[in-house]
């Protein structure tokens, strides 16, 4: 049995490396998506271009937008007349946000009646939250500074007393600085297991069938379930390998802690490989040609990576879209992968999305068998 698995091996191993172009695909596209989504995903944007209107031309005027610029989170870009200018320069894309503050300013800050108006561009999600954040937490900072120097001015405040009684402390576990990388590498794992898992396999099987030679190799001495094995072993191990690629540089280059168990996650890994080839081969049964392949892995690959939890949060879900993305192994190896790579955490913790991972595994090859073996029928 071993020595017909091996030949079929042998097949495969010579068909990947003798189209060096796809080999040379499989082995860097994940490399490429890494750096791309290193280097050009920030969700936690800084540097906004912003163009003031401020019509007020007073010292508090002035205070306020030293205020947004020292912050690291807006670069001044320009100064405009008035509102209407400021809207121009954000539909032109001179600028992402705007501020105009009015006449009469300092006055207004005085009497405890200032306003100012923020504009940002809403056609981008990150760039938008990230503006209105830190522009609501800038303006509330800078009110409570104006609001106790006034204060102390006038005798109520006495000399080093707070005027907020409790002082929050905050602390983010795991991700202390917040890095955008560090929150991507996981996901980038789960999402590359089973991109490649689930079309090697797809394109492996529905190669054979497009082109007669899945009959000639049945009518071997070779049987089904060992044709099986013989054609997603390799598979596995390009995936293994691209995902230690990626973990390496993510850990050398990007300097990405690995906090859990290695090994442990590695087999959790190959469970979950196991899991997409079982994905693959039920594909490949409804696959009649490279293209149909394509389409229905494309759509199936989509739809677990939005319904997965790698990108959005699945409790934000309705409950009816939580059930669809349980159809899908990408739900189960995320929090694992998560929960390993940075919270560093063991199955006494994990054992529910361990247990679910399995059973998944267990079922969808058992179906996946036994649809294969029909379909060579």
């Amino acid at each position: 049995m071993l020595q017909r698995i091996w030949a079929v091996m042998q097949k495969e191993f010579i068909q990947v490396f003798r189209d060096r172009r796809t080999l040379l695909m499989l082995l860097s596209m994940p490399m490429l998506q890494l750096f791309l989504l290193g280097y050009a995903m920030a969700m936690n944007v800084d540097h906004i271009p912003t163009i003031v209107a401020d019509q007020s031309l007073d010292s508090a005027s002035q205070a306020y937008v030293n205020v947004m610029t020292a912050s690291g989170y807006f670069d001044l870009t320009g100064y405009v007349a008035n509102q209407a200018e400021v809207v121009r320069a954000i539909d032109e894309g001179r600028a992402q946000a705007g501020l105009v503050i009015p006449a009469g300013f300092a006055a207004a800050v005085e009497r405890g009646e200032a306003q100012v108006l923020f504009l940002v561009d809403g056609s981008g999600l990150f760039t938008s939250l990230s503006a209105y954040n830190a522009a609501t937490t800038i303006a509330e900072t800078h009110a409570i500074e104006i609001l106790l120097e006034k204060m102390s001015r006038s005798g109520l405040l006495p000399a080093g007393q707070q005027l907020q009684p409790l002082t929050p402390h905050m602390r983010v576990l795991y991700n202390p600085n917040l890095k955008d990388i560090w929150f991507l590498i996981p996901g980038i794992v789960a999402m590359l297991l089973q991109i490649q898992s689930v079309s090697l396999t797809v394109a492996a099987i529905v190669r054979e069938r497009e082109t007669g030679t899945l009959e000639q190799l049945l009518v071997t001495p070779i049987r089904s379930g060992e044709l099986m094995v013989g054609k997603v072993a390799p598979n596995v191990l390009i995936a293994l390998f691209n995902m230690l690629t990626v973990i390496v540089v993510g850990i050398l280059w990007f300097k990405v802690p690995f906090q859990g168990d290695f090994w442990l996650f590695l087999g959790l890994s190959l469970i979950y490989i196991v899991s997409g080839l079982g994905l693959g081969l039920l594909i490949s049964t409804v696959s009649q040609n490279q293209k149909q392949a394509q389409q229905l892995v494309g759509m199936v690959i989509l739809v677990g990576v939005m319904l997965g939890g790698s990108i959005f949060p699945r409790y934000t879900m309705p409950l009816s879209i939580r059930v669809v993305g349980n159809l899908f192994p990408l739900t189960y190896f995320v929090p694992i992968a998560r929960g390993i790579m940075t919270k560093g955490i063991g199955c006494e913790f994990l054992w529910r999305e361990i247990l679910a991972l399995s059973a998944y595994t267990v079922l969808v090859m058992v179906i996946a068998v036994k649809v294969f073996k029909q379909g060579l029928d």
